[in-house]
């Protein structure tokens, strides 16, 4: 047995993780069941909070093959622990792809593909049939002996072992078998018979998405083990045993609140999201069987290789599966975000020996995006030729599917680091470690004083409960959820409201362009026509009678994807002004006429009768011989290529009717489309102008022509390869489309410019326009470079290289002059020297080049990156990794669900769309514009502040509170139920809960909130107000028994010339006052702390730059001004009742004009050392250390304070911290670093290869223009 049996699983994707093998051992779990019998079923709770400890306190290691229950750890930087329980699957075979029904006597030999195969089990059938499936299909094959296979479930995912790999494996569907195009065609598009659906079931599993919603009981047991509110109801037992009944009931009700607003937030989540998984996931779907008939079976038994039948009218998709027969038209707003219908035609099945685009590659749900119908997509029509069937292959099914995919994501989100929690839990295990003092402070005290046991143990536990508060949890969770309610107002709705504090941190958002900088539409700005191989005048548009039978006319009429639903045109947005533009009318064959007439013209498109000519004399001499109809002058497509991101192009074949001849159109990116025209058809001044739109943020696109030649006939047109109909084609002109800006887009960006926050354009627009808008929208400022980054990889024996050039300033090749330079040898100068600001600009293919062959030289370009441009949605989400990577806090603000990952991966993801993508975002807007922006990061820095006051308030009360206890303790003595009640319940949960209610500040500043506790401000604040607490506490303590009218206190003591008439006997008389609660100390230091609480809460209480000033926050004013008159009215004039109540005592007039002294100068100390030592003083050379920091990434112009302000910084670093400083953040070090690099930015037109060094790392070659 291999002891190291590291398995690695999920190699190079997301949910990579290390797996051990564990098998149960007897003894350990004999121990494990004493253990937790002699603790009470406290050891239960610990292996149930550490799963690991749990596994290795009960099972032996053995190899993975053999494994009973597997332990895994995540590689992330979480680095979390998950168990699994192995079970085995009985099987008549191992492969879900191999074909049982061609055996019929002996067993095929074993194929690569699969682990094993199934062997013979002398004519009869080992395990009888128990009516399972896999019985019933053991019995079927009787012959075989049925194979083991062993398997667990993680994460809504079966994961087999796997003989070939000697590893655990998932399979996800057709996908596995790496299948080519032809394959997929000849092999499975027949269908599977009943016998081989039912045998792959058993591997695949039902088709459904299935979100279980757990039960309230569930959901209770797992909420209410939460390590805080086991330690509340240790808590709670310990206080009834100490009859403190009335704050154990206050905490146990305020956690019964607690625990019931997070059940009911849990499961209305549940809820929301089975119900838009469940929405028409069970459907009766029709399935072709290898005999050739048509069966209905439900939509939950479709396995990876069945044939399924697109009905006429649609569906909802119930799986991801591939055309192989008819075209569909699918609205994928559910994927996409576009709720624009999406053409999808059949998979192209290459015959041998065909060359060109279309060669037999491997299908893959990616690369065949255009062929594939992905779950959970609405399928609205279908079409089909003499009686076809639309047919799909079911590629992959249930979680494997995109649709399941995303909710997985959903189910099973990353955990959210963020310091404020790391620290947190740092904190209190400082708070636990003050409690131990204090346990074992008050065991030694009270053994000296022969104190019982029982009232030892309850005192010593009683110092832990004090020091660490169990009200919490509910204090830190209330300003989240006021200031959830304040985004609600404000239309931002959140569901993941430990994400809002996070928000705080923002110094970074990445925004999509269309739709959520610009506009959604495009509208049409005019139109540039060629004839004769030069441009015309650019005309508004190309509504006009001369035009009407233009070819440029033609090509806007037919070259689209637009279709007809229900009456309405409707298709890509750019298809529909281009085809309004030009007012002509779209018809499309029925239904009836489809299947009644062989191959009949499926789109007709005709101008409008008011344009068309009265006599074709007046048309233009070329085009005369397209006027022997003019009556009914109509273009049917004939067939369309449609649109493919890769090719950039889309292309139609039409013909006019009448003419014999087919007409080639096309219409895509100006590039691509000259390039594909024949030279002397392309104007010469092409790239000037094209470069003239584009620098003005225009969307420019191309049409070209071709007439076919009279051979090409109806059948061989819908057979031929797109490559021979696009090219030679004649070059018309150019449409010109205007993405208009949002109205709020510059003023939102110059907002948060003004806060120091930076902004990237994150598009899958082209680059020129691209960096248009980023000018136009002022993310660039128009004195600022741009440097475009065109990244090559390897090929012909070549390294990988990049070359730079200046956006405004296209390059001239000139022949180049190399210059090694190492990283390694740059000079480092102390003064970092200025330089102009530049951004970077780069897109989807140089930046995955860049990703793979120059992971050091990326950091520093995402530094000053601005512009991605034609980026895919998962290069979006690495982005947004590498960007986080040198410890940025990055918020995405995009409206489509192909911006998911990336919104889910970012510290705050904010989706302008309401759409079911909006699922996977932790924050949606109801405002469709990127205002929401500051608004989210002014209550993120909100509610983070308040999470800071309420945090140290919390823990200052916990230590005020311990220091009294600890005094009183010396004298055996303690503060009395009451007023602990008055303390925990009057002072602290009323002002903790209103003090989280400061609104945000109205506007962002340009200084951000610190991102975790253990920080030195926020520390030097904790302590000193501590050190304040203690020693003014210490000093009433010392002081009151200095006092010439100080006696020990009894029930007979004059302290104020009042009689007491409390019936209760002096401690050293008798035993019925136990805890001896009534003394002058006690009831001078109950006075002092209840004024420090309230001081502490004032002091902590912070208002400008993050949240409104407190005197705004009517219901604390309102509490602490209630708490103050009230605590100097018992003070000053004492009601007898009241005393009693409280348990305090009659002291002096003058005794009480001490207190108030002493309590005015201790509110003093607090509010000089913390406003003015900490605010003015300390906050400053934090600030400031933090804005110098930034190191020219967000450079502020200099002020004369800011002067004074660095020199004082400076001064006072050198004081605290002689050696030199380093930026904590990555990206700021990685910016000093570059501030003093002579080869930073590089140069125009110069390229830089990789270079790999087997020691140091990369170094660059630089090639520069000489």
């Amino acid at each position: 047995m291999e002891k190291e049996d590291l398995k690695v699983l999920n190699k190079g994707e997301e949910e990579e993780m290390e797996l051990q093998g564990y098998r149960l051992c007897r003894w350990k779990l004999a121990l494990v069941g004493l253990g937790v019998l002699c603790t009470g079923g406290f050891l239960l709770l610990l292996l149930y909070w550490m799963p690991e400890w749990c596994v290795k306190a009960t099972c032996t290691r053995t190899t993975a093959r053999d494994a009973e229950v597997v332990l895994m750890r995540s590689t992330d930087e979480f680095r979390r622990w998950f168990l699994a329980r192995v079970r085995v699957m009985l099987a008549p075979g191992s492969n879900p792809f191999h074909s049982l029904e061609t055996q019929t006597t002996s067993p095929s030999p074993s194929s690569p593909s699969r682990p094993f195969s199934p062997h013979l089990a002398n004519g009869h059938n080992p395990h009888p049939s128990d009516g399972s499936p896999a019985q019933e299909l053991i019995g079927i094959y009787a012959d075989y002996q049925p194979t083991q296979i062993r398997y667990f479930t993680f994460h809504s995912t079966k994961y087999y072992w796997n003989d070939g790999v000697q590893n655990f494996d998932v399979l996800t569907g057709l996908d596995d078998l790496q299948v080519s195009c032809s394959t997929l065609h000849l092999e499975h598009s027949a269908g599977l018979t009943r016998n081989q659906q039912e045998y792959r079931r058993l591997f695949f599993g039902v088709n459904e998405i299935a979100v279980k919603v757990p039960s309230v009981f569930k959901l209770l047991i797992k909420e209410v083990l939460n390590p805080f509110y086991i330690f509340q109801l240790f808590s709670v037992i310990l206080w009834s045993a100490d009859e403190y009944y009335y704050y154990a009931v206050a905490i146990l009700f305020m956690s019964i609140i607690s625990i019931a607003t997070s059940l009911y937030t849990i499961k209305k989540q549940y809820i929301m999201l089975h119900d838009m998984v469940a929405t028409h996931s069970i459907v009766r779907v029709s399935v072709c069987r290898a005999n050739n008939e048509i069966e209905e079976i439900l939509s939950t038994d479709l396995v990876p290789g069945d044939v399924m039948v697109i009905p006429s009218n649609g569906t909802i998709m119930p799986c991801d599966a591939v055309l192989v027969s008819g075209t569909c038209i699918v609205n994928e707003s559910m994927l996409t975000g576009e709720s624009v219908p999406v053409t999808k035609t059949n998979l192209p099945n290459p015959l041998p020996g065909e060359s060109g685009e279309e060669v037999d590659s491997a299908y893959s749900t990616e690369e065949h995006k255009r062929h594939t119908l992905f779950c959970g997509t609405h399928v609205i029509q279908t079409r089909f030729y003499t009686g076809d069937l639309v047919k799909a292959v079911v590629v992959s099914t249930g979680f494997s599917t995109a649709k399941g995919q995303l909710v997985r994501s959903i189910l099973y989100p990353k955990p959210t680091d963020f310091k404020l929690y790391r620290d947190a839990y740092l904190f209190l295990l400082c708070l636990v470690a003050v409690a131990g003092i204090g346990f074992v402070y008050s065991i030694v005290l009270s053994i000296m004083n022969k104190v019982p046991a029982k009232t030892i143990i309850i005192e010593s536990l009683d110092i832990i409960t004090i020091t660490v508060p169990p009200a919490l949890p509910a204090a830190m969770t209330a300003g989240i959820v006021y200031a959830q309610r304040r985004l609600k107002r404000l239309g931002i709705f959140c569901i993941s409201p430990q994400r809002i504090n996070i928000c705080g941190q923002i110094n970074l958002v990445c925004f999509d362009k269309t739709g959520t900088l610009t506009e959604d539409g495009l509208d049409l700005w005019g139109v540039q026509r060629v004839e004769n191989g030069s441009f015309h005048l650019s005309e508004e548009n190309a509504y006009k009678e001369n035009l009407v039978t233009s070819q440029f006319v033609a090509c806007m009429a037919t070259c689209h994807s637009l279709t007809k639903i229900e009456g309405q045109l409707s298709g890509d947005p750019l298809d529909l002004k281009m085809f309004e533009a030009i007012g002509w009318i779209l018809e499309e064959a029925t239904e009836e006429e489809t299947s009644l007439h062989n191959r009949i013209m499926p789109t007709v498109v005709r101008p409008p009768k008011q344009l068309l000519p009265p006599e074709p004399a007046v048309s233009p001499e070329q085009d005369m011989e397209l006027y022997e109809l003019p009556s009914a002058y109509e273009i049917g497509i004939v067939r369309q290529f449609p649109f493919s991101s890769a090719l950039q192009r889309m292309c139609v074949v039409a013909r006019l009717l009448g003419e014999k001849r087919m007409d080639a159109y096309m219409k895509g990116a100006p590039e691509v489309v000259a390039s594909l025209c024949k030279k002397e058809t392309v104007p010469e001044n092409f790239a000037e102008v094209l470069e003239g739109y584009t620098k003005q943020g225009f969307r420019v696109i191309a049409l070209a022509h071709r007439r076919l030649e009279s051979k090409l006939s109806w059948h061989k047109v819908q057979n031929i390869n797109r490559d021979h109909i696009e090219a030679n084609m004649e070059f018309l002109g150019l449409i010109i489309m205007q993405n208009k800006l949002k109205a709020e887009t510059p003023a939102v960006l110059q907002d948060l410019h003004r806060a120091s926050i930076r902004t990237v354009m994150v598009t899958g627009d082209n680059m020129l326009t691209a960096i248009s808008v980023a000018r136009d929208c002022g993310m660039i400022p128009p004195q600022d470079t741009v440097i475009i980054a065109d990244a090559f990889p390897p090929h012909d024996g070549q390294a990988a290289k990049i070359t730079w050039r200046y956006a405004d300033k296209p390059s001239k090749t000139s022949c180049l002059e190399i210059v090694n330079i190492s990283l390694e040898d740059v000079c480092h100068v102390d003064e970092p020297k200025t330089k102009e600001l530049y951004h970077f600009a780069m897109n989807g293919k140089s930046f995955a080049v860049i990703s793979e062959h120059f992971p050091d030289m990326l950091q520093k370009l995402v530094l000053h990156g601005t512009v991605f441009a034609r980026m895919a949605p998962d290069q979006k989400t690495q982005l947004i990794e590498a960007l986080q990577g040198v410890d940025y806090f990055v918020g995405m603000c995009g409206d489509g669900a192909n911006d998911c990952g990336a919104l889910k991966r970012a510290h705050g993801g904010i989706s302008l769309s309401e759409l079911e993508a909006s699922v996977a975002s932790p924050f949606t807007s109801k405002t469709p514009n990127i205002s929401c922006v500051p608004s989210l990061i002014r209550e993120g820095r909100a509610a983070l502040i308040t999470s800071f006051c309420v945090f140290k308030f919390m823990a200052l009360y916990s230590i005020i509170q311990y220091i009294s206890v600890t005094l009183l303790y010396s004298i055996l003595s303690n503060l009395g139920d009451f007023q602990f009640l008055f303390i925990d319940i009057a002072i602290i949960l009323l002002i903790v809960f209103t003090m989280s209610l400061n609104p945000a500040w109205k506007e962002l500043v340009s200084r951000r909130p610190p991102s975790g506790l253990i920080s030195g401000p926020l520390l030097f604040s904790v302590l000193t107000q501590i050190l304040i607490c203690l020693g003014f506490q210490t000093i009433t303590f010392l002081w009151v028994r200095q006092q010439s009218w100080y006696t020990v206190w009894t029930p007979l003591s004059d302290g104020c010339n009042v009689s007491s008439h409390i019936n209760v006997s002096d401690h050293n008389d008798t035993e019925v006052d136990d805890h001896n609660i009534q003394n002058y100390e006690n009831t001078s230091l109950f006075y002092v702390s209840s004024f420090q609480y309230l001081v502490v809460a004032i002091v902590f209480s912070k208002g400008k730059p993050f949240r409104q000033p407190s005197y705004k926050n009517w219901p604390f004013v309102l509490s602490a001004l209630s708490l103050y008159v009230f605590l100097l009215f018992i003070m000053f004039y004492p009601v007898k009742g009241i005393d009693e109540f409280l348990e305090i005592v009659c002291v002096p007039f003058e005794w009480r004009i001490k207190l108030f002294l002493i309590i005015l100068v201790n509110a003093a100390v607090s509010v000089f050392v913390e406003t003015f030592v900490l605010d003015i003083i300390l906050w400053k050379l934090v600030f400031s250390r933090d804005k110098q920091s930034s190191f020219g990434i967000t450079p502020v112009a200099p002020t004369p304070q800011g002067g004074i302000d660095l020199r004082a910084y400076k001064c006072l670093s050198r004081l605290c911290c002689p050696s030199k400083m380093t930026p904590k953040a990555r990206y700021m070090h990685l910016a000093q670093e570059l501030s003093v690099d002579p080869d930073w930015p590089p140069k125009p037109t110069t390229t830089t290869e990789a270079k790999s060094l087997p020691e140091n790392g990369s170094t660059y070659q630089f090639m520069i223009d000489s």
